[in-house]
Formats: C-alpha cells, structure tokens, sequence
C-alpha cells in the first residue's frame, strides 16, 4: 500500500525532487495521500454530514480545505487560533474542544463576531464556566452553543454521567446560552485489538445512553453527540446518531499504523533529516532534536526509513544520536527520512510544510494554527 502511489519511478514515494534545496530538518507532505485518507474517512463514516474531524493533528488551512473538497462542514478545534482558521476558509460548523475560561470567553464571543457565517461553539464541565459564558453572552448581546463534555473514562476533562443531568438543565435555562448537545471523547481507548477496542467502546458508553435517555424523559432534548477520536472511529461509525471526530488518520503516523491493523490509512507526513556527524562507523547524528520532532514519549519517536537495525541512544534539543547494528555507508549531508511516531505534536514545530505531489514540490503549505492566536483573537482584550 505504501508505494500504491509510485508508479514507474523506483525512488520511494517520500522522497522529492531537488531535496538539496531543501534546509534540514524539513516536514513534508503528501497532498494526494491526504486526499485519499479524506476519502476513506469518508466511506467509513457513511457520509460527509456524519463527520466533525479535528484539526489539531494538522493546523493547516490547506488541509482544510482539502476536507471542504469532499463536502466536510463541520470542525473540531483545540485553540482558539485552530477556530479562527478553520473560519478563515469558511468554515461553517466549528467545535471548541476545550473549555474556555479567563479572557478566551471574550475571544470565542469576538470570534463569532468577526465571523457570522460560521457557527461556533464551545464544550463546558463545570457550573461557573456555564454561568459566565451565559453572563458574558447577555453583556454583548450575543448568544453562544454549548456542548456538555462527558467524562466516560478517561478522567481528563468532562463531567462524569450522574451530575451530567443538571449542568445540562442548567445549559437550557440559563439565558443566552443554547444546549447544542453532548461531547464524548474516549482518548483512554487504545486497544491494538479491533475486537477489544469495541467491547470497551460500547461498555464505556453505556452510561451516555443512559444519561441520552433521562434527559430526553425529562424534555431535555440533545441535539447531537460528537464522540470518539481515531482509535474509536470505527466503533462508533456503525451507530447512525453519533457525529464523529476522527484526526489522526488525516496525516496518520508510525505509532497508530503500528498499533492499528484495522485502521487501513496512508502516511502522508513526512521529516526530512540529515546526517551532521559520524562519531564512529556505527554511530550517526541527525539534525532530529526535540525540537523538530515529538519528544513526549519513549522512543521510537520517529520510524527511520532505509537504515539497517539501530538503536536511539541520545536524543537532545538540536541532535539525534543512533547506534547501527553494522558499519554504515554514510557521510555528513545525507539524507534520511523519517514517519513521526506521533504526528500531531510535531506538526506544529515547523512553519510550513513542503507539499510533494509525485516527487514534486508543488508549494509550501502554512502551519496556520501553530501560534496560540492568530490575528482577531490576538488583538481582541
């Protein structure tokens, strides 16, 4: 599958063209392979209209648009800079998946201001974030929707299912803030086994049927659920009244191509190396450090690819430093390329990408949303 796309040219399908032009360490990516994973999304959710993906993974107003291609409407944001640029390009469902407090409740206000087409909203866990959201609201004028975040086992943000029913209530009789519906997501699910992965899902989620029940018994509609990330995806995918919130798989990464057997989707980002050193004959250095590739879990933290057997033995700021299982063929200068093992974090150490389209660098793609705030939010006190 990894070389479906190389046709007659023997080189691997990562490497491009005139990649002396190129400064090291450098993110590339793969357009067409993109565009193939928005596909796949696609057919596996049912239909565009099921499908809320999050931007985070990549931060790219191209990317987005990529998805707008295909009939996506609606977006899943982490900060403030990934709403705004997913409202730039158009953007006319977006989700703030992160409870806003302190001064983001005025940015989220000022944003819906500056974008009427787009219809914002937030999640919220907590009573006082509600009522100063609907305080804030009434002060402007303005009307803001509200998802519930549920807590359903992973224990890092939401309310669990038994005091759900009264932040909800709540959510409907405050004025100027309107219930939009309930977000579930279910990060804490990471079985290798599609099997497993399901018998989890479908436990864990028990409790949000029930508490789908009593509010709907007590008049209380939910207008929609927004559930799941990239391991889930294929769980919930078959229950038709869920939306869904898949990212990851847009660029996809060594560590879930690994772990997920199931999950059939292309790599389509790539960092491109070079060797700066050879201590000795086995050992080469890169220009990988920390900063230019994630670095918040064990190694590997990134799948080197045409390197006989080696082992990570110091990584650093600026530097990545390998162990070869045998003399290597190297000199400074050359170069390497590497699959991230966690993509998304290492996206966002760059400013732009370089987008290959059959070893051909066709333009270089802004990392739009790589700030915390972009040019309204960043204005707005």
């Amino acid at each position: 599958m990894e070389n479906s796309d190389t046709g007659k040219d023997e080189r691997p399908w990562y490497e491009p063209d005139r990649v002396n032009d190129i400064p090291s360490p450098a993110l590339l990516v793969f357009p067409s392979r993109i565009e193939e994973n928005i596909r796949r999304m696609v057919s596996m959710a049912g239909s565009a209209e099921r499908l809320r993906p999050h931007v985070k993974t990549h931060k790219m107003s191209a990317v987005v648009r990529l998805k707008q291609k295909y009939n996506i409407s609606k977006f899943k944001c982490s900060t403030l800079s990934e709403v705004e640029m997913v409202a730039r390009c158009g953007g006319k469902d977006i989700m703030l998946a992160m409870q806003p407090c302190g001064p983001n409740i005025g940015k989220v206000l000022q944003l819906q201001m500056e974008f009427p087409g787009s219809r914002i909203s937030v999640i919220a866990d907590h009573e006082e974030i509600i009522r100063q959201l609907s305080a804030r609201a009434v002060s402007q004028g303005q009307f803001i929707e509200v998802w519930l975040d549920i807590n359903n086992g992973m224990n890092r943000t939401g309310v669990k299912s038994a005091g759900a029913p009264a932040l909800y209530r709540l959510i409907h009789e405050l004025p100027n803030v309107i219930p939009r519906g309930l977000h579930v997501y279910d990060g804490h699910i990471h079985n290798p086994e599609i099997s497993e992965r399901i018998r989890i899902t479908e436990s864990d989620f028990k409790p949000v049927h029930g508490l789908i029940s009593l509010l709907k018994m007590e008049g209380l509609p939910v207008p929609a659920i927004v559930a799941g990330g990239t391991p889930t995806f294929p769980v919930h995918a078959f229950n038709p009244d869920l939306e869904l919130s898949p990212g990851t798989l847009i660029l996809w990464d060594a560590g879930y191509g690994e772990r997920y057997a199931d999950l059939d989707f292309l790599h389509a980002a790539v960092i491109l190396t070079r060797v700066i050193s050879l201590p000795d004959e086995n050992t080469l250095c890169l220009d990988l450090g920390h900063k230019a590739i994630a670095a918040e879990m064990p190694h590997p933290r990134v799948r080197l690819m045409g390197l006989p057997e080696h082992n990570f033995v110091m990584h650093s700021e600026e530097h990545l430093v390998l162990k070869l299982s045998e003399p290597g063929r190297f000199k400074p200068g050359d170069l390497i390329y590497g699959i991230p093992w966690h993509v998304c974090p290492a996206i966002p150490r760059y400013a732009f990408a370089y987008a290959v389209e059959g070893h051909t660098i066709v333009a270089k793609w802004k990392i739009d949303a790589r700030d915390r705030e972009l040019g309204i939010v960043a204005n707005h006190n």
